[in-house]
């Protein structure tokens, strides 16, 4: 199942207790049952800040999401909505509504920073919602975004050669590289959108609500704290500033009331939000480019939670490595099973000629490995393709002894039909006479050219027939022994002539399964070919994306520069120019080819194992497979 169909949201992560976070099984089989891209859009914000509208809004509905109309918190833990995304064909939107922040009946501050850090941790876009201004007051209230890197690890510490200032620089960078969009909504806003007398954007309203003081002291400190975390790890920092909807009174009842009860303002707002973030949210993708599926969602959502459980700090390596290990086993699985079904389907019939038998293999294989290499992801090792190659291999064998067994079956079916009447004439002494033994090879002929002329009789066809002709090598003797036409001479001449038509045809024999055995080895080596080929295709993309995420990141690191450089903060701003340079490094080492070979070569090195008859034969070795790539 491709997509999903949701009524109305389920709970993806519930409040156990208050403070325990335990996911919803109902949601992740939902998420399992979606193999699209998602673009994932989370919402944070204090409790009763009207977070749920906005998503319900995306979601192009007036009610689904619990609004809520008291001074309780409504939205307890994390709440999914799954719908078809409304711009992008064959891509589904997940709308995550998270609790309230703050809410006084829980008391809990912990369980608040683990919600809005797995709203992080999931999504591609986050909406942070606030009401009435951007101050102080309402970015102390964001002041989660300021633990972030207690809450969040993006590598995992087993590198213990790493200094802790050479962690805290690699994952400043990685962070801005996997953190979502942000987008700021500020309700129920109030004040004209001036400056100096001058009108401005809600945007440049943003960008000023986040600039930094200059000082070192503990209240500036504490000031740009928040302001420099939001520029340090977010990007694509957009605004929205929407006036109040309706009269204080209405506001109870907000799910009730039509669009004409509503602010034309606020509409047009709401209007331009749900376009923007319909435009410019991205599918939720992994380091190299992988785009993240519903059940993929699932998976990560689960290993964060686990980890919050068992008291950890969720880190973003050892979910997508756990990850890589689940999709990569049911990748194998999946190759398997389109091969299994496509070498099975109703229209084929065993059995059937090499050649025939052989494409179908290759295309069988083709689609498997194509399959594989669509959903596998970090197989750094080629582990799981290798397991893919040999479990096809296997099957290749399997099928390939039942269409011979088919054949076996078919041509001795054949034989026996045709050797009735030979066999009643035996039976009957009708070649006990004299000219018996040339009427049994006259009969014996009709039936080697009549089996002969039956099509479609599979690999095993001369086999079968070899055997048939031992089998009357017997009684022909025999019946030649009592002929009295022929004189002694004659006779062994015919033995002669016995004795050299059958090594004749058991050369052909062995010639011809020689023949049979190159054809599946080339067979077998053009697949190995094209699999390697693929292989290259995917790891080539692979490459190139990567290279593109560390454009990307150096860009969003040159821009945050010129940010400190233009508000006169020279230090950070040097900073900075150490991570860039850090990041071209790195850049670099990513465009290398030889990420490439390596990996090819593993392969071609598993299939040298796997394959013996193929690699093992082909110029010594693998190495020479990548020379017709390299």
């Amino acid at each position: 199942m491709g997509e999903v169909h949701m009524p109305d949201p389920v709970c993806l992560i519930k409040n156990q207790d208050e403070d325990t976070l335990v996911i919803n099984d109902e949601a992740i089989q939902i998420l399992n049952s979606i193999s699209q891209p998602v673009v994932v859009v989370a919402i944070v914000g204090r409790y009763r800040t009207g977070k749920s509208y906005l998503m319900n809004k995306l979601a192009g509905k007036c009610s689904g999401f619990a609004l809520g109309a008291t001074v309780q918190s409504k939205t307890k833990g994390i709440w999914m909505w799954c719908i078809l995304h409304p711009t992008k064909p064959n891509h589904t939107l997940v709308l995550l509504d998270t609790e309230g922040l703050g809410d006084v009946e829980k008391g809990d501050s912990n369980n608040d920073a683990w919600i809005f850090s797995l709203a992080i941790l999931l999504s591609s876009t986050l909406v942070y919602n606030s009401v009435t201004t951007i101050d102080q007051d309402s970015l102390d209230k964001l002041h989660y975004v300021t633990e972030l890197t207690e809450l969040i690890k993006v590598k995992s510490t087993n590198d213990l050669s790493a200094t802790n200032e050479e962690e805290e620089e690699d994952e400043s960078a990685d962070f801005k590289k996997f953190f979502p969009n942000f987008i700021w909504c500020v309700r129920d806003f109030f004040l004209k959108l001036e400056m100096d007398n001058k009108v401005i954007t809600e945007d440049e309203y943003l960008h000023n609500a986040l600039r930094l003081k200059q000082g070192c002291s503990k209240s500036k400190a504490q000031y740009n704290r928040p302001r420099e975390c939001i520029l340090h790890y977010f990007h694509a920092h957009k605004c929205f500033a929407f006036e109040r909807p309706a009269y204080e009174t209405d506001l109870q009842r907000l799910e009730e009331l039509t669009e004409s009860q509503l602010s034309p303002s606020f509409l047009h707002k709401a209007k331009q939000f749900c376009e923007f973030v319909y435009e410019t949210s991205k599918v939720k993708r992994l380091q190299g480019g992988h785009s993240v599926t519903g059940r993929m969602l699932g998976s990560l959502a689960t290993s964060y939670v686990e980890s919050i459980k068992n008291g950890s700090i969720p880190c973003m390596e050892n979910a997508v490595l756990s990850l890589a290990t689940v999709e990569n086993t049911a990748a194998t699985k999946e190759g398997l099973s389109i091969y299994m079904d496509k070498m099975s389907q109703g229209d084929i019939v065993f059995p059937m000629e090499q050649e025939d038998f052989l494409k179908l293999h290759s295309d069988c294989e083709n689609m498997a490995v194509e399959a594989f290499l669509k959903r596998s992801f970090k197989d750094d090792k080629r582990e799981y393709q290798t397991k893919l190659m040999i479990d096809l291999n296997q099957k290749f064998n399997e099928f390939r002894s039942t269409n011979e067994e088919a054949s076996i079956k078919k041509c001795k079916d054949i034989i026996q039909e045709l050797d009735a009447s030979l066999e009643q004439k035996i039976k009957n002494g009708d070649f006990s006479k004299p000219g018996g033994h040339k009427e049994f090879v006259a009969e014996k002929q009709r039936i080697l050219n009549s089996y002969e002329n039956i099509p479609a009789k599979g690999v095993k066809a001369k086999e079968v027939l070899e055997e048939f002709l031992k089998n009357m090598d017997s009684i022909e003797k025999s019946i030649l022994s009592t002929d009295s036409c022929l004189s002694k001479i004659d006779k062994e001449r015919e033995l002669e002539k016995m004795r050299n038509e059958a090594l004749a045809y058991k050369l052909q024999l062995e010639t011809e399964e020689r023949e049979r055995l190159q054809q599946i080895q080339g067979e077998q080596k053009k697949n190995l070919e094209a699999q390697l080929q693929m292989l290259m295709k995917k790891l080539e993309n692979e490459r190139s994306e990567m290279k593109r995420e560390f454009e990307w990141v150096i860009d969003q690191k040159q821009k945050e520069k010129d940010i400190w450089m233009s508000q006169g903060f020279k230090n950070k701003a040097g900073m900075l120019d150490l991570q860039i340079e850090d990041l071209e490094k790195k850049k670099a080492e990513t465009g290398m080819i030889d990420i490439v070979m390596n990996g090819v070569g593993l392969l071609a090195d598993a299939a040298s194992l796997v394959l013996p008859g193929v690699c093992g034969k082909v110029a010594k070795g693998a190495a020479i497979l990548l020379n017709r790539f390299f």
